[in-house]
């Protein structure tokens, strides 16, 4: 059975001309299904949850990458059997700003390309990542699937949500954002452990954990991650001086931001974070704080994705 959780402030202009479309083609194809939109941040997550409870085992995102992520939580906190939570199936059409996951299957914001794509697209195993935290003295778990960021990354966030008044939904918020986060944020002590063995003892700058290779509207991180090997790859930054700065960002997007020497490659299936201060994450864009460490662990083939 085929759910779908819209997001209505998603790519809102064209809303209903899209949902009008989707209705049309799910009659067209025959595929009986039921709908429901999004009311309020972490929504989706628990919508999500309720369409896999009460038995649905396919699920379709009309919206950006929080949404996704958000349905994901949902798919993962529902309380059903492992095997049958293995062999749900996930879809996309990309409605957000930064549509990063999405940006890695070539799926667009061409609604009526990605819904094709869906109904000719076969279910492939995903992995998903999973931030295990303490709040309040109770452990927590968050997960996420595409990438989480420390540092640079959640203040760009932080910024791009402040200039969308005046820039408007687009990945240009996201390079502003950037650009104001660069010079603001201060390094943080930190730990960093990988597979159970120290890798850094640092002033962590920016730290980025990729699922897949894209964030912050198309800004390739780890241009060699992919959501389906079963392992993180991570780039790690102590604090850099201007001159880093200015030489990294001409690589943003092309590929080979990793290539500049003030950047650490990681990879692992396991990332431990340990630190004394209270930190500022993103996962999936969605911004949180935590109190002190965190583990981030990779769960292999945790749902499937249709492409």
């Amino acid at each position: 059975m085929l759910a779908v959780i819209i997001n209505p402030k998603s790519g809102k202009k064209h809303l209903k001309l899209q949902r009008q479309y989707l209705m049309r083609q799910l009659e067209e194809h025959n595929i009986a299904f039921t709908s429901k939109d999004t009311e309020y941040k972490g929504h989706a997550t628990e919508i999500a949850r309720d369409f896999v409870e009460s038995g649905y085992d396919q699920i379709m995102v009309w919206g950006g990458d929080g949404t996704l992520s958000e349905t994901v939580n949902g798919i993962m906190t529902a309380k059903i059997p492992e095997e049958k939570r293995k062999n749900i199936q996930l879809g996309l059409i990309p409605r957000g700003t930064g549509n990063d996951f999405g940006r890695f299957w070539r799926l667009t914001r061409n609604y009526k390309r990605s819904l094709d794509i869906f109904f000719a697209g076969k279910p492939q195993p995903l992995d998903v990542g999973c931030l295990t935290y303490f709040s309040n003295g109770n452990e927590r778990h968050k997960y996420f699937i595409n990438s989480i960021g420390y540092g640079v990354d959640p203040l760009t966030c932080v910024y791009a949500d402040k200039l969308k008044p005046f820039i408007g939904s687009h990945h240009l918020n996201y390079l502003f954002g950037l650009i104001a986060a660069l010079f603001k944020q201060k390094p943080v002590p930190v730990t960093l452990k990988v597979d159970g063995t120290e890798c850094f003892r640092a002033g962590l700058f920016t730290m980025n954990v990729g699922n897949g290779p894209y964030s912050g509207g198309g800004i390739r991180q780890n241009p060699d991650a992919d959501p389906r090997d079963g392992i993180f790859n991570a780039m790690f930054v102590e604090k850099p001086t201007l001159k880093q700065l200015f030489k990294a960002l001409p690589n943003l997007f092309n590929g080979h931001l990793t290539d500049v020497p003030v950047i650490h490659t990681i990879k692992g299936r396991e990332i431990e974070i340990e630190t004394e201060q209270n930190v500022i994450v993103e996962t999936d864009g969605i911004l949180m704080n935590y109190e002190g460490n965190g583990r981030l662990s990779c769960i292999h083939n945790a749902i499937n994705f249709i492409i």
